[in-house]
């Protein structure tokens, strides 16, 4: 079944690979700020309801622990019942103390292997849960990582476009600089020029 979480991030991807590239670009895209801001709040709400989901279930280990403790005391109980019926006469009692040591010992396996199975169960549980949750949160740190990789790449590209600006803006100066200073050597040029030989 698939989560809320995981249909988000897969929305994210979805709204990321529809965005646009920014002209001249390859890598850089367009991302409409408010659809991928509504994404991520939801996105950061649902992550703490799913991790409770998973910490309810971990706390489930505790009584499934219980019930197989209940089991093998209920065995160990019908083993000494057995016991107490079988030890009327010596004959019997001699078989009956054989017997009954089988069914504890088969009895106490049988608990110990309910118990570590439970042990087991609830460790993966655990395990996958917090698995789980390290995956989703990688994903949203790639996602943020992607979002701020855009915003650098938004903030060079205006910086490129100032200087673009700033470098015409200087040459002009320096061409506008260079026409004043030419008229003065031209008049200066004429009168050499005048002057009686």
């Amino acid at each position: 079944m698939v989560s809320r979480i995981e249909q988000l991030i897969n929305e994210i991807e979805e709204f990321i690979d529809s965005c646009k590239y920014q002209p001249l670009s390859n890598t850089k895209i367009l991302v409409n700020k408010e659809e991928l801001e509504e994404l991520l709040v939801e996105l950061r709400l649902r992550v703490p309801d799913e991790i409770k989901q998973y910490q309810k279930i971990i706390s489930n280990q505790d009584a499934i622990l219980n019930e197989a403790r209940t089991q093998a005391d209920a065995m160990l109980q019908e083993a000494n019942a057995q016991t107490n019926e079988l030890v009327n006469e010596h004959e019997i009692m001699q078989r009956a103390y054989a017997h009954a040591n089988e069914v504890v010992e088969q009895a106490q396996a049988q608990a110990q292997a309910i118990v570590d199975n439970a042990v087991n169960d609830a460790n993966n549980i655990r395990q996958g849960a917090i698995q789980y949750t390290d995956d989703m949160l990688r994903s949203l740190q790639t996602i943020i990582n992607h979002s701020m990789e855009g915003a650098k790449g938004r903030f060079d590209a205006f910086m490129s476009s100032m200087q673009s600006s700033y470098d015409i803006v200087s040459s002009n100066r320096n061409e506008l600089s260079g026409g004043i200073a030419a008229p003065a050597e031209e008049t200066t040029q004429q009168d050499g020029q005048n002057q009686p030989e």
